[in-house]
């Protein structure tokens, strides 16, 4: 993730480098208060009570007595793949049903470009180029009410940014005419709110800009690629990392090709959006890819490589779904109640943590266990030594 947010720093605009450097702040914040504060608050809660029951934590009684059966713990006795079939509600062999996953996603790969090919992406003024305006009023207003106003007037791919303290404005929006300009000052007057002409500034965006943009965020997604798959190569194995940056070329496919098919705006946030979303998806992939690789080593002779992918992918099943509804119910809130500015933005994120999720379980697991079989034993570096 810190790669996504490096390529970000590098390549964005000033906007985008300061959520850079905010998503590499959060991930240490996380991290620190993982491996501290969780863990003390933790113990702090099995202090308190010492026989409070497992269920608290997660964990049903039948599965401690399993448990104690094996003599130990899951980290130190990993259950049969029978075991985790049992302990399941309900499953199925998503490995050996991998040819039904490749046809659905390159179903939605082809759809995708064929979208961006045929009607290409609503491009933002960022990408396009148009007007600029930076309106201080005399009193407090309201986003709605200005983008009411531009509604009203047929202005089209409007971005609205207000500073804290709610009296300035920063709005962007095609190209004006002086007298489409002259209309919209009225209109702002007149049903938002009054402000000085001197307090008025008005910038140009040529679409120049909008193909630096388009180039450095290409560059951006190629340097986060090429360094994380260094990084899963050095940390796991080589086919590991092409294993996981296929799963998260599909992320990106998916989420450009949704707004391509809706229409939806794109601008200078969903550079930021899919840079987060490259970095943020990889976090499935490596907890399920870290699985196999301690998996792998206690496969006994009988045992196949597919039954064991598959049995990791189980065990980290409800991981990955309870992780991305709580992700996902935060970017609903923001899409929701976070303002026009914040939607675009919340919206790739929504569709790219699903989209990540389910890549991460039904692709890069799938690729990974494609490229093991065809090269059938041939990658024989030595991954890592997994660490609690």
């Amino acid at each position: 993730t810190l790669f996504a947010a490096i390529a970000l720093y590098i390549f964005g605009t000033s906007s985008i480098k300061g959520f850079a450097i905010t998503l590499a702040i959060g991930i240490f914040a996380s991290l620190f208060t993982a491996v501290t504060f969780t863990r003390m608050i933790l113990h702090w809660i099995v202090a308190i009570n010492p026989r409070m029951s497992t269920r608290w934590f997660g964990v049903r009684e039948k599965d401690m007595e399993k448990i104690r059966q094996r003599g130990g713990t899951p980290a130190a006795h990993a259950a049969t793949y029978e075991e985790v079939k049992e302990s399941l509600p309900f499953h199925f062999n998503v490995v050996k049903s991998r040819a039904i996953w490749f046809i659905v996603s390159g179903a939605f790969i082809i759809l995708s470009i064929g979208s961006v090919l045929v009607q290409s992406l609503n491009f933002g003024v960022d990408f396009t180029g148009g007007s600029m305006l930076d309106i201080k009023f005399n009193q407090a207003v309201t986003q709605q009410a200005i983008t009411d106003t531009m509604d009203s007037l047929g202005l089209e791919g409007n971005t609205v940014q207000l500073s804290e303290d709610n009296t300035t404005a920063l709005i962007r929006t095609s190209a004006l005419e002086e007298e489409e300009r002259n209309q919209l000052i009225e209109a702002l007057r007149t049903n938002v709110g009054d402000f000085d002409q001197e307090n008025f500034k008005e910038d140009k965006v040529g679409p120049a800009i909008g193909k630096e943009l388009t180039a450095n965020a290409i560059k951006s997604l190629c340097l986060a690629a090429i360094l994380m798959l260094a990084y899963m190569a050095f940390r796991f194995k080589f086919s590991y990392g092409i294993s996981a940056v296929a799963g998260l070329l599909f992320t990106v496919f998916f989420t450009v090709g949704i707004f391509s098919i809706f229409k939806w705006e794109v601008d200078s946030t969903f550079v930021a959006a899919i840079l987060t979303i490259f970095g943020y998806a990889i976090n499935d992939t490596v907890v399920i890819f870290d699985r196999i690789r301690e998996n792998e080593p206690r496969m006994k002779k009988k045992d196949s490589f597919e039954d064991m992918v598959d049995k990791s992918i189980w065990q980290m099943m409800g991981r990955s779904i309870k992780t991305t509804v709580t992700v996902a119910l935060a970017l609903l809130a923001i899409l929701l109640f976070g303002g026009e500015s914040t939607k675009g933005f919340a919206l790739a994120m929504l569709i790219g943590v699903i989209a990540g999720a389910y890549s991460s379980i039904f692709n890069a697991s799938q690729f990974l266990v494609e490229i093991k079989k065809r090269t059938k034993g041939k990658d024989r570096s030595k991954p890592s030594k997994a660490k609690a």
